[in-house]
């Protein structure tokens, strides 16, 4: 069997294994529609076909072709994408576009287009190939994306492509650190001489989201930071590590919000979160006292930092409560005010270190300690 015959093989037998194409290929009628990009990519790097993402262009109106589906997540907007549920499956659909800039970094002007000129406007050849969903399961592959996927080379269209859209610099670095790619020598050299700011911040922000919501995100920030995109201190790459692998495992699954905290981890810590690492608190209540002000994301980092007495406030302290509140106290006599504040937060160290979990020797110790001077 040829080579091309393979190849065209296994995306048949890939097409077949994805349910949502036989309703998107009733929906479609006659009008043509591609599966396109990274779900293409992936089947040829022989990945699940359960878990490829459905991106499809459509020559033709994706708004019409998403209404016939139903289950419309979104429609509109200046690129004519709408988002449909398909078989229990997101499908990402667009219209075929051409796209103009124009000047450097700008959100592009899209005028309706045929699948050639869709594909010839992506960002690089291994994700610049196209595959009919009805008919022959043929590849299209305009710019020689196979060929540099097999050689696992990263390859932009066109010289002024990291022009045309500074943040492609950062989907480079994405996409070799998942797929092992290597940057083409031309394409590097392009690259090095991006100026990420003639885009927004915002636009900065987003793709580096998305490298951190890879599940390895290491490799990709230090290549960007290699590349002059963005400045990553010496420790930088070890601190995402250890988030990385903090936020993975009890009791820290789920404290913190895993983008946010690699987020802040590509920064040099402030000095607080230093002193929290060094601080060794005596007894749980000043543990409490101590880690309270901080944010989830800010105890994530004086975790990695080397504050491991966190594990137990995040375990068994942070969420301690009171069988008494405020207005308990009010009712005992306690005028409102600063008082009310003190005798919660004696009945708050009692419980924490004394283990007092009876409510009348909580209000006898909030009681007495609002009526301290």
């Amino acid at each position: 069997m040829s080579k091309r015959a393979d190849t065209e093989e296994r995306l048949a037998a890939a097409l077949r294994a994805i349910p949502a194409l036989d309703r998107l290929r009733e929906a479609a009628g006659g009008m043509p529609v591609y599966l396109v990009g990274g779900a293409v990519r992936d089947v040829l790097l022989e990945r699940d076909p359960s878990e490829l993402e459905l991106d499809l262009v459509v020559e033709g109106d994706a708004g019409a072709l998403a209404a016939a589906l139903g289950g419309v997540e979104h429609a509109g907007g200046r690129f004519g994408t709408a988002i449909a549920e398909v078989e229990g499956t997101r499908v990402d659909l667009a219209g075929a576009r051409r796209e103009t800039y124009a000047e450097p970094g700008a959100l592009p002007d899209v005028s309706p287009a045929t699948l050639d000129e869709d594909l010839a406007r992506r960002d690089f050849t291994v994700n610049a190939m196209a595959v009919p969903i009805a008919g022959e399961a043929r590849l299209i592959d305009p710019h020689g994306g196979a060929a540099d996927l097999a050689e696992r080379r990263l390859r932009v269209l066109h010289p002024g492509s990291f022009v045309d859209d500074p943040t492609r610099a950062l989907r480079a670095a994405r996409y070799a650190a998942r797929l092992g790619l290597q940057l083409e020598p031309e394409t590097e050299r392009l690259l090095r001489a991006t100026e990420l700011s003639t885009v927004s911040a915002d636009r900065v922000a987003g793709e580096l989201a998305r490298i951190v919501d890879e599940p390895a995100p290491r490799r990709a920030l230090e290549l960007a930071a290699e590349w002059g995109l963005i400045d990553f201190d010496d420790g930088a790459g070890e601190r995402i590590e250890q988030v990385t692998a903090l936020l993975d495992r009890p009791p820290w699954s789920g404290v913190a919000d895993r983008r946010a905290a690699l987020l802040a981890a590509l920064e040099t810590p402030p000095a607080r979160l230093a002193e929290l690492a060094a601080a060794r608190p005596r007894r749980p209540s000043d543990a409490v006292e101590l880690a309270r002000p901080l944010s989830a994301v800010e105890l994530a980092l004086a975790r990695v930092a080397g504050a491991e007495w966190l594990d137990r406030y995040v375990e068994e302290w942070r969420d301690t409560g009171l069988e008494i509140d405020g207005d308990d106290l009010i009712a005992a006599g306690v005028p409102e005010g600063p008082a009310v504040g003190r005798g919660l937060e004696a009945a708050l160290r009692a419980r924490l270190d004394d283990g007092i979990a009876d409510r009348e020797r909580q209000l006898d110790v909030a009681l007495a300690a609002a009526a301290a001077s």
